[in-house]
């Protein structure tokens, strides 16, 4: 009996639409450090302040699966990420319940490491291979703060990315890897410290990266079988640019030219997610049927693993994916909105931002299909659908009661029925857009606006529902999640019918 595949059977990925041009942050602190004004090229990708760790992958994990709502394969969750929001709850939870999960799914979060995008898909591949998992999905995503006029503040970049394993429909057969655990400290970043903390770049380039990844190369090679020379694809983010990546290839016997572009100058490196990015990105633009690829991640030691790309790989060519995420793309120059944006400027919002942000967990916890998943009702009787969900139908003609089943909005088309610009009210990035969105096939929600073009919203307009923070409680240190709305303009929307 010959043995079952096991390996990567989909994939998806999100990028924030916001690009912070580095030549901007550069200029601003050029007073204080003219030494970075050399940096100052391209552009790092930037999260909206309603965005963190969660909602990226949730956005990336959107897009692995797709619009059906149906997700009741998915038997298990791994999510990495060193900025996860909840020091102590399952942050991998809060994704599941946005993505309609069932609750017998295993959600687990990988954390305290760059190696936690890798790790967690080391997990899952182990799970799938033992038969615990059918169909498992990794998340890593990463959203880090940087002080001001830092080499990080210009080197890194926020993003998600999201792979499936399984065994059936296989794009990238799992051939072999290997782990190595090193406790060689390049930087860290401690439990009540908002900021990494890093050591000497010679250092890390040259006792790090140079000792410990060809080791783990030839280690993962062994295991899985595999000449150095047939690696076609060498992924390996690092901060010291794309040479010394393709000198490492070399160095582990792997052909220079097989290095994947590490995205420095039109992303930014994603932290535990990059390894994964930089992979999907790899498989949607380069790679080919029958092709292997190497995928690594340096950080107490380094995470190996080696792959074959398959004839399935094909069919995820209408994913968004990073390629479709770096393409939809707006241009950032303001520097202090980036700063506001990460919480590292102090600012007067007003006294309509001094309310008690308090929320009831129990009434979260009640309505959390409601609240995280977006789902409201169908009557079973006349297909009238609403939100939220009531025991008494809402159609005037018939008050149906207790004939409801659950209606998943969050995949559904919807319009701007009617919209709000309010600079009156207390926003992060006033005026506040809001407004009344109606869907397709029925339905309407009261939603705030999010990833606006000012002077560009109006009624009719398509919209794509998001996964985002609705308010951060700062007295408790807790933040709520709800569904936004992004009004999609007509460029986007010719872009997308192509597709």
């Amino acid at each position: 009996m010959a043995q079952q595949s096991i390996g990567l059977t989909g994939f998806g990925g999100y990028i924030p639409r916001l690009r912070l041009q580095r030549k901007a942050v550069a200029q601003a602190n050029a007073w204080i450090a003219p030494n970075f004004l050399g940096k100052g090229k391209g552009e790092r990708s930037m999260a909206n302040w309603d965005e963190d760790a969660v909602t990226m992958a949730v956005e990336a994990a959107r897009d692995l699966l797709g619009p059906d709502d149906d997700r009741s394969h998915v038997d298990a969750l791994y999510f990495g990420s060193t900025t996860m929001p909840f020091k102590d709850r399952l942050n991998a939870g809060i994704i599941s319940a946005a993505l309609t999960l069932g609750e017998t799914v295993r959600a687990v979060d990988v954390a305290s490491t760059q190696r936690a995008g890798t790790s967690a898909l080391l997990q899952a591949l182990t799970a799938v291979k033992a038969g615990e998992a059918k169909h498992a999905i990794v998340l890593a995503a990463d959203h880090r703060k940087a002080r001001a006029a830092s080499a990080q503040e210009l080197d890194f970049g926020d993003g998600a990315a999201a792979v499936s394993v399984g065994t059936e429909n296989v794009i990238a057969k799992y051939l072999g890897g290997a782990s190595l655990t090193v406790d060689f400290v390049d930087h860290f970043r401690g439990s009540t410290e908002e900021f990494d903390y890093n050591w000497e770049e010679r250092w890390i380039r040259d006792e790090g990266f140079s000792k410990i990844v060809p080791r783990a190369v030839k280690a993962a090679l062994a295991n899985a079988g595999v000449k150095a020379e047939e690696i076609k694809h060498f992924v390996l983010p690092c901060a010291f640019g794309d040479k010394f990546v393709q000198q490492l290839a070399k160095k582990s016997g792997i052909a220079p030219e097989a290095a994947r572009d590490t995205l420095a100058a039109n992303c930014g490196e994603t932290g535990a997610a990059h390894s994964l990015v930089m992979l999907v990105h790899a498989l949607q633009k380069d790679a080919k049927p029958g092709e292997k690829v190497l995928v690594l991640h340096f950080g107490g030691g380094c995470d190996a693993l080696v792959f074959e790309t398959t004839d399935k790989l094909a069919s995820q060519a209408d994913k968004r994916g990073i390629v479709g995420s770096l393409a939809n793309r707006k241009e950032e120059t303001n520097y202090l909105k980036f700063l506001t944006f990460n919480g590292l400027i102090e600012w007067e919002q007003g006294m309509r931002a001094e309310q008690d942000k308090k929320t009831a967990l129990t009434t979260l916890y009640r309505n959390e299909e409601m609240l995280m998943g977006l789902v409201g009702g169908r009557c079973t009787e006349t297909g009238v659908v609403q939100f939220p969900r009531s025991r008494i139908s809402v159609n005037p003609n018939n008050h149906t009661v207790d004939t409801q089943e659950p209606y998943k909005f969050a995949e559904r088309k919807a319009k701007i029925l009617s919209w709000s610009a309010d600079f009156l009210s207390a926003s992060m990035n006033p005026p506040n857009h809001y407004g009344m969105v109606v869907f397709d096939e029925g339905g309407r929600i009261m939603m705030d606006f999010t990833d606006v073009e000012q002077g560009t919203v109006d009624s009719g307009m398509e919209v794509k529902l998001v996964f985002r923070i609705k308010d951060f409680d700062e007295k408790r240190g807790f933040r709520r999640y709800f569904w936004k709305a992004v009004p999609i303009l007509k460029e986007q929307a010719k872009s997308q019918a192509a597709e």
